[in-house]
């Protein structure tokens, strides 16, 4: 007899960036954070409808999404939550810890080594870096400030690959530059600038000023065609 019982995900071989877009990877860790939070709640499964509607997408476009990294859910049950918790985690690199060095602890740097948001995505910043005298040989949140002659020993001995760059614009190349010569392979960019690297290095830059000025685009333009007004004119 042919076995009815259901079978577990079918996770693809991971295709490779470049054929992934963007956008879905952004969007697969919404889906992550929103299958956190319901088996927090004691939720079980989701149908692709529901998992959409929450996130204000359609049930084909989670489908679709998913579908770039295999097969997932039952007939008749849908998803289970936390099997596609575990999948979501393989499939994003989160299903071990990850160590950052961070390099900045101005105000937005010391804030950042507060969040608790990291620690439940598996990420720690285990070190610090600082230009400033005054702010090396402080410890904020239980990580001791560095200085950046420190950077490369740091970093080869606790075996760190993420970087995190939160210093004024016009020093943030340098840093970066001081983050990959130290064998980091990933920097997050929270300065308002496009950093220059070398093509093994990823790059993920986090302009606070742009995500305002998109927000304040979708409210305006909400306004105007409220009011009747014409919309956005197309490029000629």
């Amino acid at each position: 007899m042919t076995d009815q019982r259901p079978q577990p995900p079918q996770t693809a071989d991971l295709p490779s960036d470049a054929s992934v877009p963007k956008v879905v990877v952004s969007r697969l860790s919404l889906y992550l954070r929103e299958l956190q939070r319901l088996v927090a709640a004691g939720q079980q499964t989701i149908s692709s409808s529901q998992l959409g509607t929450m996130l204000g997408f359609s049930d084909a476009q989670v489908r679709k999404d998913l579908g770039f990294f295999g097969q997932f859910g039952y007939p008749g049950v849908g998803y289970r939550c936390d099997e596609l918790i575990r999948a979501m985690r393989d499939i994003l690199g989160t299903n071990h810890s990850w160590s950052v060095a961070m390099v900045g602890a101005g105000n937005l740097g010391q804030a950042l080594l507060g969040y608790r948001g990291f620690g439940r995505q598996n990420f720690a910043i285990a070190a610090a870096f600082d230009a400033d005298p005054a702010k090396v040989g402080q410890t904020i949140q239980g990580v001791r400030i560095q200085p950046l002659a420190e950077l490369a020993e740091t970093v080869r001995q606790k075996g760190i690959r993420l970087g995190m760059l939160v210093v004024p614009a016009e020093r943030a190349q340098e840093a970066a530059d001081r983050l990959v010569a130290a064998g980091i392979e990933g920097i997050v960019n929270f300065a308002p600038v496009t950093l220059v690297l070398p093509p093994h290095v990823q790059n993920v830059g986090v302009d606070l000023a742009i995500e305002l000025e998109q927000l304040s685009f979708a409210v305006t333009s909400k306004l105007a065609k409220a009011a009747g007004e014409p919309g956005v004119p197309a490029e000629p």
